[in-house]
């Protein structure tokens, strides 16, 4: 995340925000967040939140997910939620949004994101 300049903003069980400022290197041609960054915020939060609620030798990798996008993302900063649906042994259900804010704070959402991850363990990518 840093290179896109995104950094956690709160963290708790399940639980994960990802903050983003706006950055006009980001856009895409008609000068709205480019969808692939929204989507990397909401995938990054989400994956975080499972991993919030896996064994500390795991390491989280995402297996599938669905983005809706709702409305050009257009804001001063940008929040993705992750959130966990169900956690599993081995699977876990998310589901995702970002949220744009304006300079005056109101938020709208803009994208949507229900995803699968996977805690990975014993396949030398954990730590």
């Amino acid at each position: 995340m840093g290179l896109l300049g995104a950094r956690l903003a709160r963290v708790s069980p399940g639980e994960v925000d990802i903050e983003l400022p706006f950055r006009g290197d980001l856009v895409q041609q008609h000068g709205y967040l480019h969808a692939g960054v929204t989507t990397a915020i909401a995938d990054s939060a989400c994956g975080y939140a499972a991993l919030s609620l896996m064994p500390a030798d795991a390491a989280v990798l995402s297996v599938e997910y669905k983005v809706n996008l709702l409305a050009p993302a257009i804001g001063s900063r940008f929040l993705a939620l992750g959130r966990v649906i169900k956690s599993g042994r081995t699977v876990t259900v998310v589901r995702g949004e970002v949220l744009a804010f304006t300079e005056q704070g109101e938020a709208s959402q803009v994208l949507v994101m229900q995803g699968t991850m996977i805690a990975a363990t014993g396949r030398g990518i954990a730590g």
